[in-house]
């Protein structure tokens, strides 16, 4: 049998866009309840036997929409946390687009660290890790826009300061088949309508 991971991005928040959240427990707003939902009608068809959210409330509640449209428990794992932003946790983006640590973290994704938090490497990895020992069946892993950006770079073999090359929007879910040690993407930021 064989083994598919769906990789799905926290519906809208008020702070998206504006702020960084982080690890912050925001929830979903109306939007987000509403993608959360569109979410679930998108995946209903593809065989989902297993749910997993990353700790966050945002990502819970969107997967609480899935999973009660299919009838299936929520798991948490926190390898698909959202990275630990440390001192970026919270700023607002205009603010720190005139900070240098936030330009640096930004430009350098493959060797930044966030100050007083976690580099992108090793959110990645924890994520990867946990994606690859994913059983046989298909998976829906609700996670984080880098978080599952990161994912996908390991697998198509980009280097992390290539990221924003790859679409993630609220709400969104990317398919990857998973080949012994490798994955082929199947679908990259796909919306419902």
């Amino acid at each position: 049998m064989a083994r598919s991971i769906m990789l799905a991005r926290h519906g809208h928040h008020q702070e998206v866009g504006r702020v960084l959240s982080g690890r912050s427990d925001i929830s979903l707003d109306q939007q987000g309840r509403a993608e959360a939902g569109a979410l679930a009608g998108l995946v209903a068809s593809r065989g989902v036997t297993r749910i997993v959210s990353s700790p966050r409330a945002r990502t819970r509640e969107t997967a609480a929409a899935v999973a009660a449209a299919l009838a299936l428990p929520v798991e948490i794992a926190a390898e698909l946390d959202e990275i630990d932003f440390g001192d970026f946790t919270g700023r607002a983006f205009a603010a720190l687009d005139r900070d240098a640590d936030w330009q640096r973290w930004n430009a350098e994704r493959a060797t930044a660290r966030c100050p007083d938090g976690e580099a992108m490497g090793e959110a990645v990895a924890r994520a990867v890790g946990f994606v690859a020992g994913c059983g046989e069946g298909v998976t829906l892993c609700v996670s984080h826009c880098d978080v599952i950006r990161g994912v996908v770079a390991h697998y198509l073999g980009l280097p992390l300061d290539r990221i924003f090359s790859l679409g993630c929007d609220p709400g969104s879910v990317t398919t990857l088949s998973l080949q012994g040690e490798g994955a082929i993407v199947v679908a990259l930021n796909e919306r419902s309508g």
